[in-house]
């Protein structure tokens, strides 16, 4: 036999014991990091190559993945588990075409720029790509490179891809085993999630009292999720606070308790709170808070928290929260689980909580109806509105002509000359008595709020709007909308107001769908709104869409004869309220208050007459005369003089402004003087307060 023949058999023996060795490895070796290990060694016998790569491919994003085997220089293995689309690797070309690759000269080869630049960074010089494919699919590619030129002859790749055949089975054999294990661990992960998700539902149902149904949750949680602490705390507006409500914390020193605040700006349930979203925080990450709630965990021992904020489709009621005496505690997977029971323990609450509303709802409406039911009506069936004086008369006879159609009715009048009355009469004597009378105060809201309040807004419409809101207008939907004050709406919501006047629709705030609706609107104001109109504060526009029934209150000194049955009335109605007999009213006591102008109308004399009850101590009603000595004096002829009435003037200004004396909003713009000429008439008029 000559040296050739017996080099080459030689050679022979040394590829088949290598088989014999992959194949016992692939018996063996479930994990692909040890195969490969046993592979290069066994390898590196019958073929050189300092360099090996395994590729496989990613169905689900139709990537090669290059893990690097073993490489001339580890510090630089830039290909290590490495993602390339199909056609920018070697190994993606073999695994398309199931041929294999040999490249003799890396420095001709072009195909592949990106690979081959990382290649000879590495100093590798030939690389050959054998397909990795098992009797079921294919896998990848099996690359091997040298630093050599022309490494890789015929023989070595017919031997090479008999190795890749034994390897692609144990490459297929690890992946199929490492899918099953994840797959196993996969469905029992499941089933105790979902076992704990069937138990605290089933305490959410069973438990009506908090402290029960957290009982029994906190050890449905200990069951799947190891830790030593458990908290449940709810927001508490008045404080801007979490209140802790509930506490399980078995192995605690007695520092943290029931009834503890956390700030909501420093500390991990605050933080949970406000960005709506859970929140892990590991000790090192707890050093950085400085509230004391915070100190006293750590004083406690507490390692790690993980805090989930109860959300309901309304608002956000609190959060749940975990500790543990140990770092790094919670996992991802534990926080979606624990997303999953806070959301149904925040049901519970939620649900709690509407039952309670709907309860004190309940009371109240009971207590509307009783006061409802015991309201005085006159002949005319107006509510509480008393007197017999012909000017009284031919404004309720005019309410009573306009109340049955759905005309918008414009109440003009003093501030206290009930107003609100007349409306609310308006509306009874309606179609629309059955719905709903709806209330608003333009000028007691802010004016960003205003439109808000009208029209509703979506949730998230704007910073704070955390739930959607129903305006009023949607509230009077086939009822009756009174707008007390529409005087004070600011210009430019007077143009939104006035297309629901004409069209009958409107948008919620944050909202694109138009709403209609079906509302009789009675505006009411005490002032002049046809010279606010000139000096180009109200629309004129507006103004004739609202005054199509003009109807002007008269003030209580216009109908004098009214006073002295208002008097008995009140003194009867706050004198069954205290407990009180009231039988006398003094005759000079009557003849005062006759003659007193009455600035505040029917609501001044409501309060006199209320501070006299309460001050009267025997049958007879004790009014402290003194306090309308500070009246104007009036002319012989009835009129007042210029400086009482500029006096009167000023001081029905500061009422109605609860004594605001500047700004925009101010008795001064009101009266239109500058800020400093009022004052100055205010100190010579001795007037120091409204």
């Amino acid at each position: 036999m000559n040296k050739d023949t017996q080099k080459t058999c030689e050679q022979l023996t040394r590829q088949y014991r290598t088989l014999l060795e992959v194949s016992e490895s692939v018996a063996v070796h479930r994990d692909l990091r040890g195969l490969f290990h046993d592979l290069a060694q066994s390898l590196h016998r019958v073929v050189s190559f300092e360099y090996m790569r395994l590729i496989l491919h990613d169905a689900e994003h139709n990537v090669m993945r290059v893990h690097l085997l073993e490489a001339p220089a580890p510090d630089g293995d830039v290909l290590r588990c490495q993602e390339l689309p199909v056609e920018e690797a070697p190994g993606g070309w073999v695994w398309q075409t199931q041929r294999p690759l040999v490249v003799s000269n890396l420095e001709n080869e072009t195909r592949f720029p990106r690979v081959t630049s990382l290649l000879r960074q590495q100093s590798i010089k030939s690389f050959c790509v054998v397909p990795l494919t098992s009797a079921q699919r294919r896998l990848g590619a099996l690359g091997f490179g040298s630093l050599q030129e022309a490494a890789y002859d015929d023989a070595d790749l017919d031997f090479l891809q008999q190795v890749a055949r034994q390897v692609a089975v144990a490459v297929d054999n690890a992946l199929n085993y490492q899918r099953v294990q994840s797959y196993q661990e996969e469905l029992s992960r499941e089933r105790d999630y979902l076992r704990l998700l069937l138990e605290v539902n089933n305490a959410v149902v069973s438990n009506l009292e908090l402290k029960s149904l957290f009982a029994a949750i906190t050890a449905s949680i200990r069951k799947v999720i190891q830790h030593e602490y458990t908290s449940l705390a709810l927001y508490d507006a008045e404080s801007d606070r979490l209140q802790l409500h509930v506490l399980d914390f078995p192995e605690g020193k007695g520092l943290i308790h029931e009834g503890l605040r956390a700030p909501i700006d420093d500390s991990p349930g605050g933080l949970a709170f406000t960005s709506r979203q859970p929140v892990r925080i590991n000790a090192a990450d707890l050093e950085r808070f400085h509230s004391e709630f915070v100190r006293q965990l750590l004083a406690e021992g507490v390692r790690s928290v993980c805090c989930l904020p109860l959300i309901t489709p309304n608002r956000i009621l609190g959060t749940l929260n975990l500790a543990s005496l140990r770092d790094g505690n919670f996992t991802e997977g534990d926080v979606e689980l624990l997303s999953q029971v806070a959301g149904q323990i925040a049901i519970a609450l939620e649900n709690a909580l509407a039952f309670r509303e709907i309860d004190e709802l309940k009371n109240k409406l009971a207590k509307e109806k009783l006061y409802l039911e015991d309201e005085i009506r006159t002949e005319y069936n107006f509510e509480e509105i008393i007197g017999e004086s012909a000017a009284l008369r031919r404004i309720l006879k005019r309410a009573e002509t306009v109340a049955p159609t759905d005309s918008t009715v414009l109440i003009q009048g003093e501030t206290g000359t009930g107003k609100e009355l007349i409306a609310r009469a308006i509306h009874n004597l309606s179609g629309r008595r059955e719905r709903t009378f709806v209330k608003m105060n333009c000028a007691a809201i802010p004016s960003g709020l205003l439109e808000s309040e009208l029209f509703g807004h979506e949730r998230g419409a704007f910073t704070g709007a955390i739930a959607q809101k129903i305006g009023r207008f949607e509230l009077a939907h086939r009822g009756t909308l009174f707008l007390d004050e529409v005087g004070d709406i600011p210009l430019e919501m007077q143009s939104k107001l006035l297309r629901v006047l004409q069209e009958q629709e409107f948008e919620r705030l944050g909202s694109t769908r138009t709403q209609r609706v079906d509302v009789r609107v009675v505006a009411a104001t005490n002032r002049d709104l046809t010279r606010m109109v000139v000096d180009k504060e109200f629309r004129s526009d507006l103004y004739y869409r609202l005054n199509v029934f003009p109807l002007t209150v008269p003030p209580l000194r216009e109908r004098p004869e009214d006073i002295p049955v208002l008097i008995r009335y009140f003194a009867q109605h706050y004198a069954r309220r205290m407990g009180k007999r009231i039988e006398t009213i003094p005759a000079e006591t009557m003849t005062a208050l006759c003659h007193y102008p009455w600035p505040g109308n029917i609501r001044e004399l409501e309060n006199l007459i209320e501070r006299s009850v309460i001050l009267s101590q025997g049958p007879e009603l004790r009014v402290p005369i003194g306090e309308l000595k500070a009246q104007a004096p009036v002319a012989p002829s009835g009129v007042a003089t210029l400086e009482a009435a500029e006096r009167e003037h000023i001081l029905r200004a500061l009422r109605e402004t609860n004594g605001v004396i500047a700004g925009p909003s101010g008795a001064a713009a009101r009266l239109g003087v500058k800020r400093t000429t009022l004052q100055s008439r205010m100190k010579k008029l001795g007037i120091t307060s409204a």
